[in-house]
C-alpha cells in the first residue's frame, strides 16, 4: 500500500470512529432528556450537533436545508463569521456585568435600534415574552403618571405574545391560555382586522392596544392598513398605546427593518427579541421620549438583558444587515420564494394559499400538516407547522437563490409523497378580517 493510500485509510478510520462517537453521545443525550426534562415538546428524535449557514447537521452526519432559522431567530444563518468572531472576542473579556453598571455596547445598540425603528428609547430584556410583560407594565406606568388611570388592554383574536403569565393573557388561542386561567384580568380581544369591532371596544378606559404586525404563531396574517390606520387614529384619539409586537416579524424578516414601516403612522412602542442578537437570549422594548418620561430608576428591571456579549452580537447582526445589503436579498428570496409555491399550488390543490412578506411565508394546507413536516425532516429539509394547517417557511437572510431551488425540488417531494390526514382546523382569520368557526369545513 502506498502511504497516500495509507493515509486515506487511516483518515476513513478515524471519521468513522468519529461518527461512531458522536452516535453514542446522541443516544446518550436522548435517553437522559427523556428521563430529566420536563415534556414540553414533542420532538423527533434527531439530535443536531452544528450549523453553517442554511444548513445543519445531525450526530448522523445527515445534511438539512434549514427553512426555519430557529424560528426566526438565526437570521443569518448558523456559524456566521462576523457572530462567531464577536462571541469569541467578547467571551474572553466579559460575559456579564449587571445593569448596576454601563457597558460599551448598550449605548450603540440603542442607538442604531433608535435609527432603525424612527423611536427613541431602549429597554433591554433576555427574551420576547419579557418584552411583552414590560411593555404591559408600561402601558399602565403611562397611564397613571398621565393621571389617567386606567387598566384595560386590547388584543387581538388568533394573537400569541409568549408564555409568561402577562403575555399569555394578551394571547388569544385557547390551546395556550386555559390550562392556567384565571390569567391577568382586564384584557379584551378583538376580531382580526374588523375596524368595526376595533371602534367599539377602544375607548376610554384602554391603556393599550398590542398587536402582531404579522401573526406569526396563528399562521402568517399580517394586519390590514385600514385596522392600522384606525387603531392609531383610535389610540391616539383616548390617549392609548398602540403596541406592535414585532417580535417574529421585525429587524429585516419582511425586506423592511420593521413590518409596521409599510404603514404611514408609527405605533408608541415596538418589542423585538427573536433574531436581535443572531441566536443568543436578547429583546428589546422600543419607545417614545414621552412614553419613557414615566419611567423612573426601580420601576422596572432584569438581570440578564443587556449584557455586553449579548449586546457585541446584536450589535454586528444589524451592521451586517446593512452592510451586506441583506434586505435587498430578503426581498428577492422571498419573492423567488412565494413565486415557486404558487406555482406548486397549481399542481397540487392541497395547498389551499399562500401568505408571504419577505421571507415570512405561510403555506395554508387543507389538511393536518404534521405529516409534511415529518416527511420534510425525512428528506432533508427543516420546516415546521403552525395553527394546525400552515407550514411555516422563515429561512435565514443569507439564503441563496440556488438554495430557494434546491427547496422548491424537495417540498415538491413532500407535497407528492405525504398521506393526506384531514383534520377539524383550528379558528383561524378569514380574509375578510372575519374569525371562521372552529368546526367550519376547509
Amino acid at each position: 500500500m502506498t502511504r497516500r493510500g495509507s493515509a486515506r485509510k487511516m483518515k476513513m478510520s478515524q471519521t468513522k470512529k468519529a461518527k461512531t462517537a458522536m452516535g453514542r453521545s446522541a443516544a446518550a443525550a436522548l435517553r437522559e432528556a427523556e428521563q430529566y426534562l420536563l415534556p414540553t415538546y414533542k420532538r423527533p428524535r434527531v439530535v443536531f450537533t452544528h450549523g453553517r449557514g442554511s444548513l445543519v447537521f445531525d450526530a448522523k452526519g445527515k445534511t438539512y436545508l434549514d427553512f426555519l432559522g430557529g424560528i426566526a431567530v438565526n437570521a443569518l444563518g448558523h456559524a456566521h463569521p462576523r457572530i462567531v468572531r464577536v462571541v469569541r472576542r467578547e467571551a474572553g473579556r466579559a460575559i456579564h456585568l449587571s445593569n448596576l453598571f454601563h457597558n460599551v455596547y448598550q449605548g450603540p445598540l440603542a442607538r442604531k435600534l433608535a435609527r432603525w425603528s424612527g423611536l427613541e428609547r431602549v429597554f433591554f430584556a433576555n427574551s420576547g415574552t419579557e418584552a411583552v410583560d414590560g411593555a404591559l407594565k408600561l402601558a399602565r406606568l403611562f397611564a397613571d403618571f398621565r393621571k389617567t388611570p386606567r387598566s384595560r388592554i386590547l388584543a387581538l383574536d388568533n394573537a400569541f405574545h409568549g408564555r409568561t403569565f402577562g403575555a399569555l393573557s394578551v394571547t388569544a388561542m385557547e390551546k395556550y391560555r386555559r390550562p392556567f386561567e384565571p390569567l391577568v384580568p382586564g384584557v379584551d380581544f378583538v376580531r382580526f382586522n374588523d375596524t368595526a369591532d376595533l371602534e367599539a371596544k377602544l375607548d376610554s378606559s384602554i391603556c393599550a392596544l398590542i398587536l402582531e404586525t404579522i401573526q406569526g404563531e396563528g399562521g402568517i396574517h399580517p394586519v390590514s392598513e385600514a385596522f392600522w390606520n384606525l387603531a392609531r387614529q383610535l389610540t391616539t384619539r383616548y390617549g392609548a398605546l398602540l403596541i406592535a409586537d414585532e417580535i417574529q416579524c421585525g429587524l429585516g424578516r419582511t425586506g423592511r427593518y420593521f413590518a409596521y414601516q409599510k404603514f404611514s403612522s408609527m405605533p408608541d412602542m415596538v418589542l423585538v427579541a427573536k433574531p436581535l442578537a443572531a441566536g443568543l437570549p436578547l429583546g428589546a422594548i422600543l419607545t417614545t421620549q414621552e412614553v419613557a418620561e414615566a419611567v423612573s430608576p426601580g420601576l422596572h428591571g432584569t438581570t440578564f438583558g443587556g449584557g455586553p456579549l449579548v449586546c457585541a452580537a446584536a450589535l454586528e447582526f444589524l451592521r451586517t444587515v446593512e452592510e451586506e445589503g441583506l434586505l435587498k436579498n430578503v426581498r428577492a428570496r422571498g419573492e423567488q420564494l412565494r413565486a415557486g409555491i404558487e406555482e406548486l399550488a397549481g399542481k397540487f390543490p392541497v395547498i389551499r394559499e399562500v401568505r408571504a412578506e419577505g421571507l415570512m411565508i405561510g403555506v395554508e394546507l387543507d389538511v393536518e400538516g404534521a405529516p409534511f413536516v415529518a416527511e420534510a425532516l425525512r428528506r432533508g429539509l427543516l420546516i415546521n407547522c403552525t395553527h394546525e394547517r400552515t407550514l411555516r417557511l422563515l429561512p435565514p437572510f443569507t439564503v441563496t437563490s440556488a438554495q430557494v431551488r434546491e427547496f422548491l425540488r424537495l417540498f415538491e417531494m413532500v407535497l407528492a409523497k405525504t398521506p393526506r390526514v384531514v383534520t377539524e382546523p383550528e379558528s383561524a382569520p378569514a380574509a375578510d378580517g372575519v374569525c371562521m368557526a372552529k368546526a367550519a369545513a376547509r
